[in-house]
């Protein structure tokens, strides 16, 4: 007797490999048997008549991090379908951070001071499990957080015996199983610290087989020297390099994707290297005032000294005000702001590249936030892969499960494979569609029938069942081997042209 069958279904396995019809059992928060199945009995059994079953899908660029706990029904990811989170991106975690004051910007996004309740990591997986969140939570450590922790301010290079404590203080993370490090190099609070800063305090990471991911130094003019940058720090660390939110920003900048993707896959011939983005042409972020530009829309999406300004654009508040764009942008600090920065035809050549992800890089504790909170993983299968014809649906989800799984070493999971665990999303390809848009994007996805995390049916039929069943999940290894295996499972495909 199975806990559940899923009978008569299309199985999209998470490899890239071609669909099959099969029914699916699981029993004991895994997948029990793949098959046809005959007189198999469960005691929950769905038809998956015309409706597909993938692997639940793994956002890699998250965050999330003090959400999990907070809001551990986590319905903004579960009911598009995603059953793990990677939390930590940008230089940004909510662990280990000791907070003096408020946090600084950008480790704001993550909530309030009161919100910081982290000062180990081993802390923080602790507060994760007595949480119970919905789907299953992986984390980075941001190098923004462990400067906090250990400057007096942070404009300015750390000093050697600062980055040996930031160094020993992510150590003891990784130790307790955190997946690697992070950067948001462009970010004010980071943008001071020099090459040699990171690559002294990524050598933590060979001993441990970590990652290394990072928010560019620049994703504008000079994206190519801040990607080289990058490739250095891993190539110096010995350990694989994930570029977050890889895009090319600016009016400016627009349809340079053919160089950077010829970038990465230069490096790839050298060294282990990956990126992930969003299927959007905006990006989402605090107000900054070095983007401020009248080369495209930009939307305020909440102001502490001017709340009354979320949902307008900068332009018209600084219309309304008799100032330039970059005076309103003052008065309006701090903020938040979503950039209509990039071109589409730039997002779908990154998109559909072999070496990409797809992470949403949602900000869940924006008042007003970037649709992709809500949106990214259906926007991937119905407007991207059905609708558009950007890609196969099998390359589709593979994008978003199989190949996530390896790179992060998750262990027994992106997959619908026998002996793995039971996360599951069961959707529909001729309906699935994000419906949150940038006007009104608190939004459910259409489409998505049900999602079973680690076997327990966590949301069904656009509903949250309140069986909240994620667990914390610690690294896995050495992660350069599972990261070297996530080659072989790519799909065949064409380099950047």
């Amino acid at each position: 007797m199975y806990d559940t069958l899923i009978g008569n279904v299309r199985v999209l396995d998470g490899t890239g490999g071609a669909e099959y019809r099969a029914s699916v059992a699981l029993a004991d928060g895994r997948i029990a048997a793949i098959g046809a199945l005959p007189g198999a009995q469960a005691r929950h059994i769905v038809d998956g008549t015309d409706l597909a079953l993938a692997p639940g899908f793994i956002d890699v660029h998250t965050h999330d991090d003090t959400n999990v706990i907070r809001t551990p029904g986590m319905l903004p990811k579960l009911s598009q379908g995603v059953t793990t989170v990677v939390v930590g991106n940008c230089g940004i975690s909510a662990s280990p951070v000791s907070l003096r004051a408020e946090p600084p910007d950008p480790m704001n996004l993550l909530g309030g001071r009161e919100d910081f309740n982290y000062p180990t990591f081993a802390d923080y997986t602790r507060a994760i499990q007595a949480a119970q969140p919905a789907v299953n939570v992986a984390a980075l450590v941001g190098h923004t957080a462990l400067r906090s922790n250990h400057m007096d301010r942070l404009d300015r290079a750390a000093t050697r015996p600062e980055v040996l404590a930031m160094r020993d203080q992510l150590r003891d993370a990784l130790a307790h199983g955190a997946i690697g490090l992070s950067t948001g190099l462009a970010y004010a609070s980071a943008i001071e610290a020099d090459t040699a800063e990171v690559k002294l305090l990524a050598e933590a990471l060979d001993e441990f087989g970590a990652l290394y991911t990072t928010h560019l130094r620049s994703e504008f003019a000079a994206i190519l020297e801040a990607m080289q940058e990058a490739f250095d720090i891993a190539l110096h660390a010995r350990v694989p390099v994930v570029v977050s939110h890889l895009k090319c920003a600016g009016a400016g900048n627009w349809g340079r994707t053919k160089e950077v993707l010829f970038s990465l896959e230069s490096a790839g011939r050298l060294q282990h290297v990956g990126c992930d983005c969003y299927p959007y042409s905006a990006s989402s972020s605090t107000l900054d005032l070095k983007q401020v530009t009248d080369e495209f829309d930009i939307d305020i999406t909440w102001s502490v000294p001017h709340p009354e300004a979320a949902r307008r654009k900068l332009a018209a508040i600084a219309a309304d005000w008799g100032v330039t764009l970059l005076e309103a942008a003052r008065r309006l600090q701090p903020a938040g702001a979503v950039y209509h920065n990039m071109h589409e035809d730039d997002v779908r050549r990154v998109l559909s590249h072999p070496l990409t992800m797809v992470g949403s890089d949602g900000l869940p504790n924006d008042p007003m936030p970037h649709p992709r909170l809500w949106g990214a993983f259906p926007r991937v299968l119905g407007h991207y892969s059905r609708d558009v014809g950007l890609f196969p649906l099998i390359q589709a989800v593979h994008k978003m499960t199989g190949l996530s799984a390896a790179r992060f070493g998750l262990a027994d999971r992106g997959l619908v494979r026998e002996g793995y665990h039971a996360d599951l999303v069961l959707f529909n390809p001729d309906t699935v569609i994000d419906r949150a848009t940038f006007a009104a994007p608190v939004q459910t996805a259409a489409g998505i029938e049900a999602v079973w995390v680690n076997g327990a049916l966590s949301y069904h039929q656009g509903q949250p069942t309140g069986d909240r069943a994620g667990r914390w999940l610690p690294r896995n290894g050495d992660l350069r081997a599972s990261f070297a295996a996530a080659s072989s499972l790519s799909p065949a495909s064409t380099p950047s042209q």
